[in-house]
């Protein structure tokens, strides 16, 4: 499981007097640096990943930084096996990984991957430029070329199956994001199909550089995707892209942090504090942050929680977590 080092390590000497969180805390155990698993470029994953990473690693005084992996599938391999400490995943491949049914590693149950924070809802999205015509999912051509970004990202995993739900004939292609953007600029996609916090880098480049249809869900079309996957009604708001004329009708699902669950809790709690204590710094390094709120704790119904990230949850948002939802317990 081989990932790339994007972000630089971030350290500082000391920290002030007003930190939450001392230098001279105990830390025992402690790790000296730390890796933070998100996603391909251009992709919100890749955003929002690296800048909480850069956050921790600076009020925290330790190196760490974002990595550039295959999207939430591998983080959960990644995090479970120690090989990343932290990571990022959606509920849905979080709760296949638990069932042992991750294509990373197939068998394996990823029990050592813990709930660390939420973030925000991934909404399922369609792009297409505005002269291929197609302006809704009917109007997609038998056999088009259908970006779904990475292989084993929750796009990947989820958005082809939705396509073929809503009877769609397609030809599957994957990459990074901002590799498929370029490849629908050149006419070699006639799709690209996002599931991403919103707004998506890749889209937000694309409608500078082109005109493009952002395509949205009948209520038909929407109430199918519903009844046939684990997600939620959501409307990607009129004014995330200036192309948009109004909201746009999508369905979505929760991602969250995730911790290797043998990390000490003092660690986890003083990096869920960073990042949980200070919504408009979060919302600074991505708009999507708007949603990673104390109380949003209870959209994980899937993963244990870490036991320092259950601290802190219970002890500044009054969360009631379950015990045999804590992880050790």
């Amino acid at each position: 499981m081989k990932f790339t080092m994007i972000t630089g390590a971030v350290a500082i000497a000391a920290m002030t007097a007003t930190s939450a969180f001392a230098q001279d805390e105990d830390r025992t155990g402690w790790p000296e640096s730390f890796t933070v698993g998100t996603a391909s470029q251009g992709g919100t994953y890749f955003a929002y990943g690296s800048g909480w990473a850069n956050l921790v690693a600076e009020e925290l005084g330790i190196s760490g930084g974002g990595e550039v992996t295959g999207g939430p599938m591998q983080n959960m391999a990644l995090v479970h096996t120690g090989d990343a400490q932290f990571g990022m995943t959606t509920m849905g491949p979080a709760a296949e990984s638990l069932a042992g049914t991750n294509p990373i590693a197939p068998g394996l149950q990823m029990t050592n991957a813990c709930a660390m924070f939420p973030m925000y809802q991934t909404p399922f999205s369609i792009t297409a430029l505005s002269s291929s015509g197609i302006s809704s999912i009917a109007d997609i051509p038998d056999g088009a070329k259908i970006g779904f970004g990475p292989a084993g990202s929750t796009s990947d995993t989820y958005f082809p199956r939705m396509m073929e739900e809503l009877g769609v004939n397609f030809d599957r292609r994957n990459g990074g994001w901002s590799d498929l953007g370029g490849q629908l600029q050149d006419g070699l996609l006639d799709v690209i199909a996002f599931a991403a916090g919103v707004p998506v880098p890749a889209v937000s480049q694309l409608e500078v550089q082109t005109d493009i249809n952002i395509i949205e869900f009948t209520e038909e079309e929407q109430a199918k995707i519903l009844e046939a996957f684990p997600v939620s009604e959501f409307a990607i708001a009129g004014d995330t892209y200036s192309t948009l004329q109004g909201d746009a009708r999508s369905v979505s699902m929760w991602n969250f942090a995730v911790a290797n669950c043998d990390l000490p809790a003092s660690f986890v709690k003083a990096a869920v504090n960073v990042v949980m204590s200070d919504n408009d710094r979060m919302v600074n390094i991505h708009k999507a942050a708007r949603s990673t709120l104390p109380e949003n704790w209870t959209k994980n119904t899937v993963l244990k929680w870490h036991p320092g990230a259950a601290e802190w949850f219970t002890e500044n948002a009054g969360a009631d977590i379950p015990a045999d939802m804590i992880h050790g317990n």
